[in-house]
């Protein structure tokens, strides 16, 4: 075994990698701007390689080139750390309001973000849910244009951001049982504009039914959103929504109030 502090073996390095993050490094505040011949000095690599690693990045969108042919970081850079601070915090503020919703109308509560075309799973509690299909844990992906709170969340973006999202595909859309075409997709994320929650039963055959809503900041920009799950056969659809929607509005408002006091959340 590797001792702490030793290098790691070759074999388990890839290298283009490791070159491609000299490239971001070697931009600072000093160096904001770079040609081709100066990034591939600073980041200690042949300008071929420079070459390659920046038209990469270029391509992805971490960094631009102007018209001087200088090179340059974009913001798509600073969105990596939010996202990454952002959702800690996001997971601190949220994990006492899911709390307070699992009782007598739900047996779990949850958080999700957009990640690419997916639903990521950031905060859940649960209250003896019964595990019934997919097993839904903190850092599970499904495809956001099947799953609840991936609705509340795709109905409130700008429209070019939800084409953009839309064009991409999931990770595991394999999961989903019930598949939306896009005429149904596009009646549903209306509807859900137009209510300011989704409610369904759960596409992925698992006996659930789930509300979920928005959290939005300032702007009305979804940030995450808060849902709620309880057995499909223990009461109505009516009666579901009647208990658990004004609860489940509230949290997602008080967090976002909580994101917008702490400041640290990016909606970017």
């Amino acid at each position: 075994m590797r001792k702490r502090g030793q290098p790691e073996n070759g074999k388990n390095l890839v290298n283009s990698l490791s070159k491609g993050l000299r490239v971001l490094e070697a931009f600072t505040a000093e160096r904001p701007e770079m040609t081709l011949s100066e990034a591939a000095r600073a980041a200690g690599i042949d300008a071929g390689t420079a070459f390659r690693m920046l038209n990469t990045l270029v391509m992805l969108g971490y960094v631009s080139r102007g018209d001087d042919k200088r090179f340059r970081l974009t913001l798509k850079v600073v969105d990596l750390g939010f996202h990454a601070i952002g959702r800690s915090d996001l997971r601190e503020l949220a994990r006492p309001l899911l709390r307070s919703l699992v009782g007598e109308i739900s047996e779990a509560a949850s958080v999700g973000v957009l990640d690419g075309a997916d639903i990521l799973y950031i905060e859940r509690v649960r209250a003896g849910l019964i595990r019934l299909g997919v097993d839904i844990r903190i850092g599970t992906n499904i495809p956001a244009v099947s799953g609840v709170i991936g609705h509340a969340i795709l109905a409130f973006l700008p429209d070019a951001e939800r084409e953009r999202v839309l064009a991409m595909k999931p990770r595991r859309g394999e999961l989903a049982e019930r598949q939306f075409s896009k005429p149904e997709l596009k009646r549903v994320l209306a509807a859900v504009r137009r209510q300011s929650y989704a409610m369904q039963d759960s596409a992925f055959g698992n006996g659930l039914r789930i509300l979920a809503a928005p959290v939005l900041d300032i702007d009305g920009y979804p940030l995450a959103a808060v849902s709620v799950a309880a057995p499909a056969a223990r009461m109505s659809a009516d009666k579901f929504r009647e208990l658990a929607l004004q609860p489940v509005r509230a949290a997602a408002k008080d967090i976002a109030r909580a994101v917008q006091a702490s400041g640290t959340v990016s909606a970017a």
